[in-house]
Order: C-alpha cells, then structure tokens, then sequence
C-alpha cells in the first residue's frame, strides 16, 4: 500500500529541494526523518513536514506500521513562478524569476515490496 503527502505553492526553487529529496529515497521512515534533522538547509525543514504529514496519514488513515514503512518517492516539482522586474542601467529592466515548488513524499510498506 502507498500513501502520499503534498506541500503545493511552496516558495523554494524545486533544485534546492531535489537534491535533498535525492538523500531519503529508497529510506526507512525514521531514518529519513534523521537525516533532514541534521541537514541544515530550508528545503530540508520543508521536506521534513511533508514526510512527517505522510506518516500520519499512514498511521491515522490506512493502519500502518511506521517501523515497516519506507520512502518510496522523494520529489519537488515546479510550481508557478512569480515574475519580478529589476531595474538596470539605461532604463532597461531584467526579469528577476521567484519560483516555487509542490514537494511531494510517497511512503510504501516494506512488507508490500517482499511478495
């Protein structure tokens, strides 16, 4: 069984989340929560609530054990971007582009991958 968890419009760029989400793949639950513990980066925190968020979901929701549980998927998809404009030199305007990101988690039963 799978159980998911979304953050949607969060304001981080999908990068800076990717290569944290890199590190808890394939993880067991508690070990992942460790992890983004000591990683000491924004993404991290956000990420964080969202694995935290899928736990409960399994627990509270489905029945699940959460020493059998495991990140399956880790991911940071974009959102929209907001278009900002900078002034520059002789009236010109550069673009200044803040983006933001839908982090998802999706856990898995360890049990379901054994059959």
């Amino acid at each position: 069984m799978e159980v998911q968890a979304i953050a949607k419009y969060q304001r981080i760029s999908p990068l800076k989340v990717h290569y944290i989400a890199r590190e808890i793949r394939g993880k067991q639950v508690d070990e992942a929560l460790n992890i983004l513990k000591f990683t000491n980066k924004k993404g991290a925190k956000l990420l964080s609530d969202v694995l935290k968020s899928a736990i409960a979901n399994a627990e509270n929701n489905n029945g699940l054990d959460r020493s059998n549980l495991y990140v399956k998927k880790a991911y940071a998809n974009d959102a929209p971007t907001m278009k900002r404009w900078h002034p520059k030199a002789k009236g010109a305007a550069y673009p200044i582009l803040k983006r933001s990101s839908h982090i998802g988690v999706v856990l898995a039963d360890i049990e379901d991958t054994e059959e």
